[in-house]
């Protein structure tokens, strides 16, 4: 079972962090586990064996007569994740766990974002460069639209780092294990969509000031209502402002 460059596939190998990422999750028997790229299941088999109710979502079909030889109790699911509706193949709440591909962090994250009705918790190993944007904050230039869009919708928590060496083959960047639980409130927003549509643009030209970026919009914004400045450049915006910005968007356009 050789590591396939297309599928973006470095299998975790290293027992110590293996045995973190077990410990972080800390999976119970009547938990409800979604693994995503199980691999040569090299996590598959402690999460296993403290939980049954597993669904295994497996890209690479050469792989997957392995895992059914391996996890008869799991239920395995042959298929693009990017393409899986969760709650489909499993019964919520669901906890998701994954060491996922770097190609497809982003979007992945992104569409497990509309289903977190359906989740508990996700952990998941990425990409430092991309761990760090996830959980950046205002001020920092890894600060983005990925930053504000997955902290609106989830705490999010940095557990520790993994270098590539803890791989088969070892990729040639570090990677980081990330936490992210659903928020149980959330600041009041009119319409996702504004809000994606406001930091599509201020993050489109960073460096500008914020009344020039959001020219784009034709709008008449009300500063004098809003807490942040428009002098301000899209690294120094916080969360809550850009909720604001996207709230004032969606009522103009009522």
């Amino acid at each position: 079972m050789k590591a396939r460059k297309r599928f973006g596939q470095h299998f975790l190998s290293d027992e110590g962090v293996i045995d973190r990422i077990v410990a972080a999750v800390a999976p119970r028997a009547d938990d409800h586990l979604v693994e995503i790229g199980p691999g040569r299941a090299a996590l598959t088999q402690p999460l296993y064996a403290a939980c049954r109710n597993l669904t295994l979502i497996e890209l690479d079909r050469d792989l997957v007569p392995f895992l059914r030889a391996g996890f008869n109790d799991a239920h395995i699911v042959s298929a693009d994740v990017l393409r899986v509706t969760l709650r489909d193949h499993a019964r919520p709440p669901l906890r998701v766990v994954g060491n996922l591909p770097y190609n497809i962090s982003s979007p992945l994250i992104l569409k497990l974002l509309t289903q977190l009705d359906d989740i508990r918790d996700m952990h998941f190993m990425l990409q430092q460069e991309m761990a760090a944007r996830i959980g950046a904050g205002p001020g920092s230039k890894a600060w983005g639209r990925l930053s504000v869009q997955v902290q609106y919708h989830c705490e999010v928590e940095y557990l520790f780092g993994v270098s590539p060496d803890a791989f088969t083959p070892p990729p040639k960047v570090d990677s980081a294990v990330l936490r992210l639980v659903p928020r149980k409130q959330k600041l009041p927003l009119v319409d996702a969509s504004c809000l994606d549509e406001v930091l599509r643009t201020v993050f489109a030209g960073r460096r500008k000031r914020l009344a020039n970026s959001l020219k784009s919009l034709d709008m008449e914004w009300q500063w004098q209502s809003l807490s942040v400045s428009a002098d301000a450049r899209a690294e120094q915006v916080t969360l809550a402002d850009f909720v604001a910005l996207a709230n004032q968007l969606a009522e103009q356009r009522r």
